[in-house]
């Protein structure tokens, strides 16, 4: 113990006198630093500070300006929810070359419904002869196809046995929905298209259909006159809401916890407040409202045998804006009758919105400042009823499916039409363009 106590003791002595060794050696260069260099040595020391300083100033305006853009950003997307905020690009869309419209044929029946994927990689379209068809967007090459199925086999085939009028992609692109005349409500996994459910419930056909966004809610319409919620992660029936007085032709919902659908013959658009239990009904068409869509939140637009497309605000129980014999006029002299509009769209939370009839044309109409009209923009031609329209999520393409006969019964025909997917492009006006049309413009207008 004794020797081991001795030489920790002698090890201490020798770190003691070492250090004491080294401070006398900085000591040493302390005093042997002149003047100037220790006034170089203090100004480096200085210059160092405040470089650490600067950056750390820079890096606190950086994240200012990050929080602040970030700001900006939920801000503007309230704003455009709310119907407040318009992606004003009407003014910039040209009509586009027939030539680079592109024709997807694969449906030996009336194309009648159809949804984009969230990322625009994939078109899925429904037909009056029970299939379901994934197309590649880029390729336009078929993926994948689930038959449709013949009367009496429905215990045994998978998938549909009566004509699909409705489907809805959930928007993280997770779940396909799918409705017939049958009744019945068809659950897929949107990637490899295996059936994974099956919702009955609905005493009549079922003709709209659609997720809440953000989620794996959806909402279905019939035309037993009811709205149904379901949830699809627990495939579950959630409750019913009733209200309207004839079928229920469309329906659409965004973001919000509602929905809105058209109600056919009874003539109303109603606005569904889900958790509420309560609706908004208005009134402006004066025939039957076969299709409807949101614009954003606050706004909608819709079409009917009529003729009408109306743009809507759920503040108002009027249309803001009608237009009339929209899509022109059929049969003979003293005895026209208007085209029905048989489809519409909207880019969501634009000034952008589009509408099919059977007069085998798609029409592109620009919103006025704050909804309150409805411009033509161009009519694209296509040969039969236009039975459904869709704008990818950026608007770089618009899809219609087209048909033979209308979506929802058979009232005509046109031969010659062709069932398929439309695939039209919309460019925009480059910057040269948009500053002669302005100039053009200026140049009219009259002197005061």
């Amino acid at each position: 113990m004794n020797e081991e106590i001795s030489s920790d003791s002698e090890n201490e002595n020798s770190d003691e006198g070492a250090h004491k060794k080294q401070k006398g050696n900085v000591e040493d260069e302390e005093i042997d630093e002149t003047p100037q260099e220790k006034k170089l040595r203090l100004a480096k020391l200085y210059l160092d500070q405040l470089r650490e300083e600067g950056e750390q100033r820079d890096l606190n305006i950086i994240f200012q300006y990050i929080y602040n853009l970030f700001f900006i950003f939920c801000a503007s997307e309230q704003l455009e929810q709310r119907g407040k905020l318009q992606r004003l690009i009407a003014d910039e869309l040209v009509a586009p070359d027939p030539a680079e419209i592109r024709l997807l044929r694969g449906h030996q029946l009336p194309v009648t419904c159809l949804v984009i994927t969230p990322d625009e990689k994939y078109i899925f379209s429904g037909s009056k002869d029970c299939s379901i068809i994934k197309w590649e967007v880029e390729s336009g090459k078929k993926v994948q196809k689930i038959p449709g199925g013949r009367k009496g086999t429905e215990k045994k085939h998978v998938g549909h046995t009566g004509h699909i009028l409705c489907m809805a992609i959930s928007s993280d692109g997770k779940y396909l929905a799918t409705g017939d005349m049958n009744k019945l409500i068809m659950i897929w996994e949107a990637a490899t298209c295996k059936h994974l459910y099956k919702f009955t419930g609905h005493r009549d056909a079922v003709s709209g259909l659609a997720f809440r966004r953000g989620t794996h809610d959806l909402y279905s319409a019939s035309h037993d006159r009811s709205i149904k919620v379901w949830n699809v992660n627990e495939n579950a029936y959630v409750e019913s809401l009733f209200g309207h007085q004839d079928t229920i032709t469309a329906l659409d919902c965004l973001g919000r916890e509602r929905c809105v659908t058209a109600g056919g013959r009874d003539r109303t658009v109603r606005v569904w407040k889900i958790a509420e239990e309560s609706q908004l009904v208005f009134h402006g068409h004066e025939g039957s409202i076969d299709c409807i869509q949101l614009i954003n939140e606050e706004h909608m637009v819709s079409g009917g045998d009529d003729g009408c497309v109306c743009v809507w605000a759920v503040h108002k129980k009027k249309p803001l804006s009608t237009v009339k014999q929209a899509h022109g006029l059929r049969g003979n002299p003293g005895l026209e009758m208007p085209n029905w509009v048989s489809s519409v769209a909207a880019l969501n939370n634009s000034d952008t919105v589009a509408s099919g009839s059977q007069n085998s044309a798609v029409q592109l109409w620009k919103c006025g400042q704050g909804y309150r009209s409805l411009e033509p923009l161009f009519s694209i031609p296509l040969t039969g009823f236009v039975n459904s329209l869709k704008f990818s999520s950026s608007g770089k393409f618009l899809v219609a499916g087209v048909g033979q006969e209308h979506r929802l019964g058979r009232w005509w025909r046109i031969k010659e039409a062709k069932n398929g997917l439309y695939i039209i492009p919309l460019k925009r006006k480059n910057k040269e363009q948009m500053v002669d049309n302005s100039k053009t413009q200026t140049e009219e207008r009259p002197e005061d």
